[in-house]
């Protein structure tokens, strides 16, 4: 993939998931897609196939109120793209938090995602805040 390709591959498979668009999205990924959570999260363990994607939006997502998803900057290589992230929250008392997401490409198609959380704090906060709020 150019790195053309890769910058909106990203961006539309970001803008497929904030849609809802799973049709779409899954239609980006491999049949052996696998999404990494850290064990520092509340959403923590593997989503694999093409359906893990959804699965792990619906986990995060259920978790913590995330109003915005901003792309600050895309770093690429030959098969990766590195994403940089800020997670926005619907209560602005609450510390955006600040990520990256790894994606790694075989074939057109992405085959893995891995985020790094810089202080898994920020998430960790959000989901604690819903809960209360429930």
């Amino acid at each position: 993939m150019t790195p053309t390709q890769m910058t909106e591959f990203v961006d539309t498979l970001y803008a497929a998931c904030g849609a809802g668009d799973w049709e779409t999205a899954e239609s980006m990924l491999t049949t052996d897609f696998v999404a990494y959570e850290a064990d520092a999260l509340p959403m923590a363990g593997e989503y694999r196939g093409k359906a893990g994607l959804r699965e792990l939006f619906g986990v995060a997502m259920g978790m913590a109120d995330v109003v915005g998803l901003d792309r600050t900057d895309l770093l690429l290589s030959e098969d990766r793209a590195i994403a940089v992230l800020t997670m926005r929250f619907a209560d602005p008392a609450l510390k955006p938090a600040e990520l990256c997401e790894m994606f790694t490409f075989r074939d057109g198609l992405c085959c893995e995602i891995k985020p790094y959380y810089y202080e898994p704090s920020a998430f960790q906060a959000a989901a604690a805040a819903k809960a209360e709020a429930v």
